[in-house]
């Protein structure tokens, strides 16, 4: 007997696999039907605001939900205003929300972070960014309201008021290990405590605390306490920096989103950890010192993306004053350091839109000129070795080692009092990733010079510890400026590999130094640089 059958459950199998696919279109047209009923329903509140946008109304009263850790007194002076103004305002509708959205978007600014790095203002985001506005009639019931009274009601999320984080960091020939502790809206007014830890192969160990806080519960106007002590290795120079201080900064921020820093530090430097074949002008330095400063920053940026700029420009000015005056410290001096930066995007034929493809460029230049200590000795001590710029790394002159350009004594770097360095360099999207990827290949020039006040190698210049005359300091400032321009820069071009990460931007390139200076260290090969701010 032959009989024709299907296998124990075939149906079954069949069924289920059809009931999977049914359910999952079924998902898909619940989620497009209520995508699109959304989006009529927005469409139709803005059709229904600008067909009502002149409208006479009054703002009756303003509720926020959702903020229960969060001090009523720091919330009023944001709302407040628009309450007490608005009875006699002679509101239309469309202007009583353009003043409630300017105050909500200052909320909002309680619901971002920046870094400080990037930016001298740091918002703390005790909110998440997703702040919900509704509009509503008050009760008839209320004998005190008007036909044009309107309640505006706010809900917030609160973010978790204590975070910790650990992780390791590679980069810059720096493996490290750090440990951090924030903890949010302190006192319920978006104040936060910074905890950070860290130890690695550089930087042996390095501790800080900041407590911030915004004045009057403005977003754009921060005062910060902080502390720091770490000691760092430094294999340019052969030796290691202990730092121990503290400070206190003003941060502040306009409407067009320039930001501004003003700040006072006070900080004990030793220069230890000498190694045996250490130079003589790094053994001259070595010691204590106590620097007294106070440092103000302008950054104006316009970029699209700070990681990975296709368009806009960045203007960032740092200017330094140490031991002048009444601040007091061993050590006097005035930096300034300017940074240019801008990047265009090119088009491509036949590729319509953004192509992904740009050009970019930057500039940085800087001065130390010594000045004579508060107390007045005579004139003015030259530059030390920890207070003198350094230049070269796979952050700003690539192709070149960590401090690899500018004087030297031995196999150690001195630093120097003058500097200028630019890159120009173009960004083009991997083939298969498309222009919205965060990898880009790379391909770069860049060069540099960076000049001392004197020859700092010699035992009757200024490295022996004599003071200088104030004609002494301007000549030999002059003397340096002009050999900055004299000659060929050091310079170095190669190709890369670009992934701006929301946090870092990570580099991987390969150089080949084409110009190189008597003495300075190139590097050809492969280069790993990990940071915010590149060159």
């Amino acid at each position: 007997m032959v009989s024709n059958t299907s296998p124990v459950g075939g149906d079954d199998v069949f069924e289920g696999l059809l009931k999977k696919e049914t359910a999952s279109v079924e998902q898909r047209t619940v989620a497009e039907r209520a995508h699109s009923q959304a989006a009529q329903s927005e469409k139709r509140m803005q059709e229904l605001l600008f067909q009502n946008s002149t409208l006479p109304v009054t703002l009756s009263s303003i509720q926020i939900h959702g903020a229960s850790h969060t001090r009523r007194s720091f919330l009023d002076p944001l709302f407040q205003p628009l309450v007490e103004d608005s009875r006699n305002a002679g509101y239309t509708l469309a202007e009583m929300l353009e003043q409630v959205g300017s105050t909500v978007e200052k909320l909002h600014k309680f619901a971002m972070t920046q870094s400080t790095n990037t930016h001298p203002l740091v918002y703390e985001e005790i909110f998440h960014p997703n702040i919900l506005l509704h509009l509503s009639r008050p009760s008839h019931l209320d004998p005190s309201s008007s036909p044009t009274d309107l309640d505006v009601s706010l809900r917030v999320r609160e973010r978790s008021r204590l975070m910790l984080k650990t992780g390791t960091d590679l980069g810059n020939t720096e493996g490290s290990a750090y440990g951090s502790m924030l903890l949010r809206n302190i006192f319920g007014g978006a104040e936060h405590l910074s905890l950070n830890a860290s130890a690695g192969t550089r930087t042996r160990s390095a501790y800080s605390a900041e407590f911030s806080t915004p004045i009057r519960s403005n977003p754009d106007l921060r005062l910060s306490i902080d502390g720091l002590a770490s000691s760092t290795h430094k294999p340019w120079a052969s030796h290691e920096e202990a730092l121990k201080g503290g400070g206190i900064k003003l941060n502040w921020a306009t409407r067009n989103g320039d930001r501004f820093q003003l700040g006072y530090s006070n900080t004990w430097r030793q220069l230890t950890g000498l190694a045996p074949g250490a130079s003589a002008t790094v053994r001259n330095d070595a010691g204590d010192s106590v620097k007294s400063a106070i440092t103000y920053i302008f950054q104006r940026d316009r970029r699209d993306n700070p990681m990975l700029p296709q368009s806009g420009y960045l203007v960032k000015t740092t200017t330094e004053v140490a031991g002048w005056g009444a601040l007091g410290g061993d050590v006097g001096f005035s930096k300034s350091e300017m940074e240019l930066s801008g990047a265009l995007p090119i088009p491509i034929p036949g590729v319509k839109g953004f192509s992904g493809v740009s050009i970019g460029g930057g500039l940085r230049g800087g001065l130390l000129y010594p000045l004579p200590l508060s107390y007045g000795l005579g004139g003015a001590s030259p530059s030390r070795l920890n207070d003198r710029f350094t230049l070269g790394g796979p952050t700003d002159v690539r192709g070149f080692s960590l401090g690899g350009l500018g004087p030297r004594d031995g196999g150690d770097a001195l630093g120097g009092d003058v500097f200028a360095a630019g890159s120009l360099n173009m960004l083009i999207p991997l083939p298969r990733a498309g222009v919205e990827s965060p990898f880009r290949i790379q391909l770069f020039a860049n060069g540099g010079r960076l000049v001392a006040m004197r020859n700092k190698t010699k035992s009757n210049d200024t490295a022996s510890g004599q003071r200088m005359s104030a004609e002494s300091v301007w000549n030999s400032m002059i003397s340096a400026t002009s050999k900055v321009g004299t000659g060929l820069p050091s310079i170095a071009a190669g190709v890369g590999l670009v992934y701006a990460h929301p946090v870092a931007r990570f580099e991987l390139n390969f150089s080949l130094p084409l110009v190189t200076r008597r003495g300075e260290e190139a590097r050809k090969g492969l280069q790993v640089g990990v940071g915010i701010n590149f060159l």
